[in-house]
């Protein structure tokens, strides 16, 4: 019984990591179609236009780089060119791109290409996708306690370990049988909390953020009536 509270109050935790993850990412998509519709809207200049919007999917590629701790300036790059050098060398890729993209803003207000209002407009959008990124830190930042996992372990195996002198009385020659059934299950909750406290990495139930960086480049090319590149497809039913 106990066992059992310890499993569910782990695997709660862990699940409410993940779905608060992917609310942040589903947010971010929004915020980036927000952008794309607001910078087509009140940026005169297609070439200004264009550059802002590729910041912004290099921002959700340094971003994803950052969460699953790989290097991804290589898919940045294929938005900003070597600009994505500068930004690899601070200590937060991400956020650089994000003040890029407020210093790209506020340099159409000085030039009168870009009145206060509409400046405001974009420096909320801009603000909103700072705030999910620090969502996203702090749940890659913030693990659940080791000890607590380390307890819920030792737990498993004595409880696992003593389960048979329990069973024998009633099951008989089937003790191994429903041991392992029981042990399964345990250790099969406790392993796929484990996966899901890390909702940013590359496992099978990780979050698909290769696939949501690709959403988010559909939606500003087709803002910028350029042809967008094709979704991700799976690979098995996976989806990175």
């Amino acid at each position: 019984m106990t066992l059992s509270i310890y499993l569910s109050f782990r695997n709660n935790a862990a699940y409410d990591r993940w779905w608060a993850a992917r609310k942040l990412w589903g947010a971010l998509v929004f915020e980036i179609r927000n952008l794309a519709r607001a910078t087509t809207s009140l940026i005169g200049d297609r070439a200004e236009q264009r550059a802002l919007l590729m910041e912004a999917l290099a921002f959700c590629h340094l971003l994803r780089g950052q969460l699953r701790r790989i290097d991804s300036t290589k898919d940045a790059r294929a938005f900003i060119g070597d600009a994505v050098d500068k930004a690899a060398a601070r200590t937060n890729p991400a956020e650089d791109m994000v003040r890029r993209m407020g210093r790209r803003a506020n340099a159409r207000r000085e030039a009168g290409a870009l009145d206060p209002i509409g400046f405001r407009i974009l420096d909320e959008r801009l603000a909103a996708i700072a705030a999910i990124q620090a969502g996203c830190e702090r749940i890659a930042g913030t693990p659940l306690p080791f000890a607590y996992t380390l307890l819920l372990h030792r737990t498993a195996y004595v409880v696992c370990l003593l389960l048979p002198f329990g069973l024998v009385s009633t099951t008989g020659w089937a003790t191994p049988l429903f041991t392992a059934l029981i042990a399964y299950t345990f250790f099969g909750l406790d392993a796929l909390s484990e996966e899901l406290e890390d909702p940013f990495g590359i496992e099978a139930n990780d979050l698909a953020l290769d696939g949501l960086c690709r959403v988010c480049e559909i939606s500003v090319f087709e803002a910028l009536d350029e042809t967008p590149p094709k979704m991700i497809a799976a690979d098995k039913f996976y989806f990175s």
